[in-house]
């Protein structure tokens, strides 16, 4: 393990100095912006997407330290040195988007609701939903959690305990939302909480799984926009996300037996 001068580990640093940054971005820009300035609803959507960016910005300010010897150019070129397949996009496509709706149809049939109440446009415009949906998240987080920390991990902990690991640093990363972008109390903010935690997770076997397949990271930009532009036109209640953290449980237990048997076999031609 690369340890500094102080002896705590550089990659937890790492995972402390984002969690830092977003989180005094999100209190004190978005904080501020709202509360003193009353910023509009479209002023404080930007302001959130230039938080989203605190993962590539700790990597970038910390990047001597996380990769001596590299520059960032390589890092990159590295990181986007897989092969795009269709089949990958598609494949993970399918399972991200057909999750949510899977989610929102059974929500509809347990509450007996129309499947299409549970949408709705919002305040912007479908444009101008797709090009916040692809600049926060997919594009500001992905160069940090799986370019950077999902090597990390995997190299120490190993596939399936590094993944789970990942999917806990990114969902508590959320935390601060929880309290300051949330309406829920109580119990079912309790529930609120584990359902960011099963997603999320549930996301980073998806995604840790295609990039198995092909690295490249793109592949990790694609299904978190998949899933957040979808996710942005629900209507969700807290039965939502207990429906969700199901369904999505269910698929990334399903991506794991598929890459388990898939690993298997690879170990036994190996042997042969």
């Amino acid at each position: 393990m690369k340890k500094t001068n102080e002896g705590l580990d550089i990659m937890w640093k790492y995972v402390i100095f984002a969690y830092l940054i977003f989180w005094i971005m999100v209190l004190g820009i978005c904080g501020t912006a709202s509360m003193v300035f009353h910023a509009s609803g479209l002023t404080m959507r930007w302001l959130a997407n230039l938080c989203a960016w605190s993962p590539t910005f700790a990597l970038l300010l910390m990047f001597k330290k996380l990769r001596p010897g590299m520059r960032v150019k390589e890092f990159y070129r590295e990181a986007f040195s897989g092969k795009i397949k269709i089949n990958l996009l598609i494949l993970s496509g399918f399972f991200v988007i057909g999750g949510t709706l899977l989610s929102v149809f059974i929500l509809s049939i347990i509450e007996q609701k129309s499947f299409n109440s549970f949408f709705s446009l919002g305040m912007y415009s479908l444009p101008l939903s797709f090009l916040l949906s692809i600049l926060s998240g997919p594009t500001g987080e992905e160069s940090g959690w799986r370019g950077y920390l999902r090597l990390e991990l995997e190299e120490r902990f190993g596939f399936v305990k590094g993944s789970f690991i990942l999917g806990a640093i990114w969902a508590f990363w959320h935390a601060v939302l929880w309290f300051v972008d949330s309406d829920f109390i109580g119990m079912s903010l309790i529930i609120y909480i584990i359902s960011n935690l099963v997603v999320m997770t549930s996301l980073v076997i998806i995604m840790n799984v295609i990039l198995k397949k092909s690295n490249n990271l793109f592949y990790a930009i694609w299904i978190h926009f998949c899933f957040n532009f979808l996710y942005n036109f629900v209507i969700a209640d807290i039965w939502f996300y207990i429906v969700i953290s199901i369904v999505y449980a269910v698929i990334a237990a399903g991506f794991f037996k598929v890459y388990s048997r898939e690993t298997a076999i690879q170990e036994k031609v190996t042997l042969r």
